[in-house]
């Protein structure tokens, strides 16, 4: 063997080495999301049952120190017929937090969506009164708190409320048959229910001025007839477009001046332009095979960092950040009708461009 080629071989090992030293390196520094930020504020995600049977599971333990029951505790599914409940999949999320050491945040009590029409008609199919609409409002909370009493510290109380268009509150079948009642009574029945859990208003869109001034208002009129809410969540479902610092600081700022936690609830970041809002559009599926592109990479990745940037900066107002789905592999996001790509984690569970932009700072 000739000096050179032992020469070579010699450097390709140390190469060799290095590259591993490298990996070895990086994988050490990866300690997790929630330990990054554990300083900051708790980052959280949304799951379902079935990823906490997979290969998921060791993922979210790693990365998070919060979990959101996705779709386990609202009403529909927790709640299908007036005498009967479905406990499973709610109660499994919250053993495996439990025996994780992590934090659960209950979603959500009172919704529009997602609700079993049983809760608004009577016998012959008629709307109830608000008497008893409010009954069963009260006796539906009323169970699901009690149960997780002292293993759920936050829940999303009141969902979505607020109306898109040029009216103020959302004309729901609550609203319909309450009027803006359910509201309050729906904070009282859960502070009765659990005097030591957190709670909060939820919505999304908090970033565009008209709907942030009525949810600011909403929340404003909550806390002059002493409701016990403590704070709000902002859903975050935005787009490598939207929003922009500006708006984003805005909202941080006027939120938490009330005095309300402040914890972005719904995190994700579509690579497509243009507002994400909180609504699904049902019974649609991805269509064709889209590409995760360099170009979407890029933006994304610049939009996770402006935002975090935004979020570190604001540490001492903001108490939790939860994304909404744990990978590329499943997100709410698809049944839009495209193949989304808006997690930290892609398919194969493995962090994204995007990932390093937020842990490293």
């Amino acid at each position: 063997m000739s000096c050179s080629t032992k020469l070579l071989i010699s450097c390709l090992l140390a190469l060799s080495a290095s590259l591993a030293l490298g990996s070895k390196a990086m994988a050490q520094d990866r300690k997790g999301l929630n330990n990054v930020y554990k300083k900051y504020f708790t980052i959280g995600v949304a799951v379902t049952p079935r990823e906490l049977k997979s290969e998921e599971a060791g993922l979210i333990t790693k990365e998070f120190g919060s979990v959101t029951p996705e779709n386990a505790m609202k009403m529909g599914p927790i709640h299908p017929q007036q005498d009967r409940f479905y406990w499973t999949d709610a109660d499994s999320i919250v053993a495996f937090a439990q025996r994780n050491k992590m934090k659960v945040r209950g979603h959500t009590l009172c919704w529009h969506a997602q609700t079993p029409r049983w809760l608004f008609v009577d016998s012959a199919g008629k709307d109830v009164s608000k008497e008893v609409l409010l009954k069963r409002l009260h006796d539906h909370i009323n169970e699901v708190v009690t149960r997780y009493k002292g293993k759920i510290y936050a829940w999303d109380v009141v969902n979505e409320a607020i109306a898109d268009d040029s009216t103020y509150l959302r004309r729901s079948k609550w609203y319909q048959i309450c009027g803006e009642d359910f509201i309050a009574k729906a904070f009282e029945y859960a502070h009765e229910a659990d005097p030591k859990a957190i709670l909060f208003y939820n919505d999304y869109n908090t970033e565009i001025p008209a709907k942030r001034e009525k949810i600011l208002k909403l929340l404003k009129s909550l806390i002059a007839k002493k409701v016990p809410i403590n704070g709000v969540g902002l859903q975050a479902h935005w787009s490598v477009s939207t929003p922009s610092r500006e708006e984003l600081e805005r909202s941080i700022k006027e939120f938490s001046a009330l005095g309300l936690q402040v914890q972005f609830t719904e995190l994700d970041i579509s690579v497509y332009a243009g507002r994400q809002g909180g609504q699904l559009v049902q019974g649609q599926q991805p269509t064709g095979s889209s590409a995760f592109t360099p170009e979407m990479e890029q933006q994304q990745l610049e939009k996770y960092k402006m935002v975090f940037d935004v979020f570190r900066q604001y540490r001492k107002k903001i108490t939790g950040v939860t994304f909404w789905n744990v990978s590329d592999r499943y997100t709410w996001l698809n049944g839009r009708g495209r193949k989304n790509y808006p997690l930290l984690f892609d398919a194969e569970l493995q962090p994204k461009k995007a990932y390093w932009e937020v842990v490293k700072f």
